[in-house]
């Protein structure tokens, strides 16, 4: 009787979690995401998603700053130091902001500020270079700029693109993306995951232990599915392309791994093996925040969009600075799979080369303005009568309350950190250390 009423406690809810979330990966796939996760409470957080939402979605302080049709608007959904990244935007600009939108969905903004703010705490400790107090100074600033950039506006801002990049940015942020407009670009790109054959003709190379060659059979599925999405874009006046390669991609990311994934290579314009782009092709399952919904909620979800490929390309639509040409979505073997461009600049800002208080709080501070101003930019699509909606109503909700804002932010971020360090212990020892 007693072993039965402890069954509700944290680390069994935990455990019973984990392996519920996990139990469509293979043996395989499950044991090298557990391994990744075991790594630090960071990468746990990342590989854990479900958690928070489950721990955070029907918290009562969102209530406090938030929780009103006007504090609504397209949220990342997963939002974490390495979801924001560097990438190319359509002028060929080497810009920093979010750079995945598999979690998308609309829901109050506070959830990806407090998320961002949890990983920013679990992140610094992780660093080793900095105190307790470094990393309240950055949740405040962190938690200042967003609200600062959040509830400003002028009437002409719509007229406005806000640009992250080495021109505009300070160090060290400015550093890194010198780096990657020097170092990265198509050529880089394509020299790493593809080659020339002795006919001139650009395939992926598939010795990567990254990437697999499909099957005869998968490899016509895939094609008849791509065409069907090929087809819907040259009829939107998207330009015609040729698919000249297709590959499986293995091994990436953390709370992803093991969705399935694919990388075709195509040659958009002439037919020169040098400008070649890849298309990423990812299955999307749906945003974590699902499992963490009311079924009314998620009948309106259902209801909302047509697919999860749909979603996906609504929620990049609203929150990218420039979409992407090649943004949409197609359906194979019954699942619906994102198409987007892998971007030849795409890399992720190195915190552990933090090593300066006053280099943590000028990038806490850009990961607070880069997250507002993509909200904001993402609002004005679901309030087209009202484009300021979501400034007015930060505004007045936060209104002479600036400073107890900001320590929300540090009490939440702080205090969840601990959680997920607990929950780090009791996934270790369960999972990589079992009895």
């Amino acid at each position: 009787m007693i072993k039965d009423l402890t069954l509700h406690n944290r680390r069994h809810q935990i455990i019973r979690a984990i392996e519920h979330n996990d139990r469509d990966l293979s043996t395989a796939d499950r044991q090298q995401k557990y391994d990744i996760m075991a790594e630090s409470p960071y990468d746990f957080f990342r590989g854990t998603s479900h958690l928070f939402w489950r721990d955070m979605f029907h918290d009562w302080r969102f209530s406090l700053f938030g929780g009103v049709p006007g504090s609504q608007t397209w949220i990342q959904g997963d939002a974490h130091l390495y979801n924001f990244g560097a990438f190319a935007n359509r002028d060929g600009d080497v810009i920093y902001g979010l750079d995945d939108f598999d979690d998308a969905v609309v829901s109050d903004y506070q959830y990806d500020l407090w998320r961002l703010a949890v990983s920013l705490v679990l992140d610094t400790r992780a660093n080793g270079h900095f105190e307790d107090s470094d990393c309240l100074d950055a949740l405040e600033v962190m938690a200042e700029a967003y609200l600062s950039a959040a509830t400003s506006y002028q009437e002409n801002d719509l007229d406005k693109e806000v640009h992250f990049t080495r021109k505009t940015a300070e160090k060290p942020l400015k550093k890194f993306l010198k780096k990657v407009d020097k170092k990265k670009g198509r050529d880089q790109m394509l020299g790493k995951w593809t080659r020339v054959q002795k006919n001139g003709k650009r395939v992926f190379e598939t010795s990567l232990s990254e990437l697999r060659r499909l099957s005869p059979q998968g490899r016509k599925r895939f094609i008849e599915a791509f065409d069907t999405y090929r087809a819907a874009r040259e009829e939107a006046g998207n330009g015609v392309f040729q698919l000249k390669d297709v590959a499986r991609r293995l091994g990436a990311g953390t709370g992803s791994f093991g969705t399935l994934r694919y990388y075709a290579l195509i040659e958009d314009g002439e037919n020169n093996a040098e400008d070649d782009i890849i298309l990423d092709i990812k299955e999307q399952g749906g945003p974590a925040l699902l499992l963490a919904m009311s079924e009314e909620e998620r009948e309106a979800y259902r209801n909302a969009y047509p697919n999860e490929g749909e979603r996906h390309a609504q929620a990049f639509r609203a929150l990218a600075e420039h979409p992407d040409q090649y943004l949409g979505w197609l359906e194979l073997d019954g699942k619906v799979f994102s198409v987007r461009e892998r971007s030849p600049f795409k890399d992720d800002f190195d915190t552990t080369r933090l090593t300066k208080k006053g280099h943590l709080k000028k990038m806490a501070t850009t990961w607070g303005e880069v997250l507002a101003t993509e909200h904001k930019r993402a609002s004005r699509c679901l309030n087209p009568e009202n484009a300021f909606l979501f400034e007015e109503t930060l505004a007045r909700l936060t209104f002479k309350r600036e400073g107890e804002f900001a320590r929300l932010i540090q009490a939440i971020a702080i205090h969840y950190s601990e959680c997920v360090e607990r929950d780090y212990q009791c996934f270790v020892e369960a999972f990589m250390n079992p009895v």
